[in-house]
Parts: C-alpha cells; structure tokens; sequence
C-alpha cells in the first residue's frame, strides 16, 4: 500500500508541477505582449514627433501672427520627447496635451484657404491623420493585452503563480478626456 501511495503523491506533485509551468508561460508570455504593445504605441508616439516639426515650419510659411498655437505645439512636442524613455503612464497626460495642440492647430487651419492648398501642407496633414489612428490602434493593442494579463495576475489559480514570481499588474494607457482620443477632423 506505502508503493501506490507514493506514486500518488509523484503523480499530484508532476500535476501541480505542470499546473504551475502552465501558468507561469501564460503569465510571461501576456507580459511580453504587453511590452510589445508598449513598444508600438513608442513607435507611433515617435513618428508623431518628427512630423511635427515639418509641419510648425510648413504652418509657421503662413500664420506668422499665430505664434502662440505652434510655440504651445513645440513645447508640448519638446515635453514628450523628454520623456520618451518615461513609463507609458507617465507619459500619456504630455501625449494627450501633444494630441490637443495638434487638434488646435488643424482648427486654426481651417481659416488659411493658401496654407489648405499647399501640397506640403495636405500631405503632412495626411500623414499625422494616419498616425494618430495608428496611436489610437495601438492603444486599443495595448490595453487589451494589459486587461489579459491583470486578468491572469488577479484570477485563481493563476494568481498564486503570480504571487510565487512576483508578476504584477501593468497599467492602461487612458486618456483624462474621453475626447482627446480622437483623430483630429481633417478636410481638405
């Protein structure tokens, strides 16, 4: 009887064993995804950035007396490039800031009819349309691999394999203004 007992304490043993190999793949597996995600939303991010200062100076051609707006965009643009190497959580309230200044900047435009009309100017305004909808794809990526891995630091029994590695929860990319996550409206 003390032989098949034993084997039965081997066989809960390799089950747990497995249980716990098991959970600890996903859990650095969906940690890799969320530094991935990370890592696109930096890759947008720093697109963004260097458009910016093709557009000031395309813009600056014609606003010359609407300095305020693309001092306040090149400040904002200078802030987040400071803080390229900052968490994404301590970035996003500067990113949100950079996103409303570009969003001002597309409304003064609506009152140059010259500047509209410039080539530069429409393929630049092009080109940070489709940036910003790639940010807002890739924050949509990143928060949905951040909710898959909070989901499997917090649930059972997955949870106490966290606990055992020390896997934490990671934080989503949100906005203080629902608003502020959209596209700015180009028209042409």
């Amino acid at each position: 009887m003390q032989v098949s007992g034993f084997w039965w304490l081997v066989g809960a043993l390799l089950v747990l064993g497995g249980a716990v190999v098991f959970h600890y793949n996903r859990l650095v597996f969906n940690r890799h995804r969320v530094a991935e995600a990370a890592s696109g939303i930096d890759v947008q991010l720093k697109r963004r950035s260097s458009l910016i200062p093709a557009l000031v100076e395309c813009v600056r051609q014609y606003m010359g007396y609407e300095q305020s707006t693309l001092q306040a965009l090149v400040q904002e643009r200078m802030r987040a490039v400071q803080l390229a190497d900052s968490p994404l959580a301590q970035r996003a309230p500067v990113e949100t800031l950079l996103s409303h200044q570009l969003r001002q900047l597309f409304v003064l435009v609506e009152d140059y009819p010259e500047l509209r009309a410039d080539s530069q100017f429409r393929e630049l305004q092009g080109n940070i349309s489709e940036v910003e909808n790639h940010i807002q794809m890739a924050r949509r990526y990143y928060n949905g691999a951040v909710r898959e891995l909070n989901v499997l630091v917090e649930s059972v029994p997955s949870n106490l394999v966290a606990r055992l590695f020390a896997f934490t929860q990671a934080e989503y990319f949100t906005l203080d203004d629902p608003r502020e996550g959209q596209s700015p409206k180009m028209e042409f």
